[in-house]
């Protein structure tokens, strides 16, 4: 087998995410299919490249030496991709091209619309991923030319420093979504301690989303049951009051679930936008997320409240 760019594109990934399962994640592949592909790499090459032990992989020598003339070659292939798309399309002509990614977000619809007011002519199309490193990874690729992203608190993501990144906010407080009939959601604030009873839904995919929760739980000194699933799932077991879940300030209100803030707003994140270098869009992007955001927050009755304590500038802006 001949080593190809996509070869060493998942070695780079798999030392990046320094685990398979995380690379293989940010590749979207299934890690039964990445750790093929890299037992024939490896026997292509007559050695090993990484060792796998209990706390992830680590490049052997070997795989390091191969690793510092695999990076180059990747970039530079990135870059000869996102540099021809946009020549492909000042040739064709009409409107520009835009290729969008996002991690769930209520904000992403109204960003979208006004996009396309903005740019009725642009062709833009949405690639939605629960996972902010797979976004980061296609931006860095050119396979997308922004990605808005959120940061969970104390589980930082690996930025690739080739991007162009902006902040839309240093921290959006979580709040927590729960049954209209729980004890709780009879305050307008909630206390962890008063959920130390329940089980708490997380969906394992979301980069950080396991660990931060984990963390201030731990903090707070309560240890309640984590049980592992996708927003579709944590809504249909929330309603019926057999979980709890984190969840993002901007949710609409809905009359079989409450939202609720945390006293003390112990969960947060941090929102980015990441794009190619040299987008040109980029100033128009940044400026339509920033006022679809401030339009989702203003509109979620909750987090208005919270914001005018709280004195934020999205208020009356």
């Amino acid at each position: 087998m001949e080593l190809e760019v996509r070869h060493l594109r998942a070695l780079v990934a798999i030392a990046d995410a320094g685990s398979l399962h995380k690379a293989a994640r940010t590749l979207g592949m299934s890690q039964p299919s990445l750790t093929t592909q890299l037992r024939r790499i490896e026997n292509s090459v007559g050695a090993e490249l990484f060792s796998r032990r209990r706390t992830g992989c680590r490049p052997t020598p070997l795989g390091q030496s191969l690793l510092a003339r695999a990076r180059p070659l990747v970039d530079g292939m990135s870059e000869l991709i996102t540099e021809t798309r946009a020549e492909a399309a000042r040739t064709h002509g009409g409107g520009p091209a835009l290729r969008i990614g996002s991690t769930a977000s209520r904000v992403v619809a109204l960003w979208m619309r006004r996009l396309r007011l903005r740019l009725p002519d642009a062709d833009t199309t949405l690639h939605v991923d629960v996972s902010a490193s797979a976004l980061l990874a296609m931006v860095a690729s050119g396979a997308l030319d922004v990605a808005f992203v959120h940061e969970v608190e104390g589980c930082p993501l690996r930025l690739p420093p080739e991007l162009e990144f902006r902040v839309l906010l240093d921290r959006e407080p979580q709040f927590v979504s729960l049954a209209v009939d729980h004890p709780a959601a009879a305050s307008p604030v909630v206390d962890l301690a008063d959920l130390a009873g329940d089980r708490w839904m997380v969906d394992p995919s979301v980069d950080g989303e396991r660990d931060g929760l984990r963390r201030v739980l731990t903090q707070a000194g309560i240890d309640p049951p984590l049980l592992h699933g996708d927003y579709l799932t944590a809504s249909s077991l929330i309603v019926i009051g057999e979980a709890v879940a984190p969840c993002q300030p901007t949710s609409g209100p809905r009359d079989d679930m409450a939202i609720r803030p945390l006293r003390g707003d112990p969960l947060g994140v941090r929102l980015l936008l990441a794009a190619r270098p040299g987008l040109p869009e980029l100033p128009l992007l940044y400026a339509d997320l920033e006022a679809a955001y401030r339009d989702a927050a203003l509109r979620a009755q909750g987090y208005r409240e919270w914001l005018e304590r709280a004195g934020s500038p999205l208020v009356g802006t």
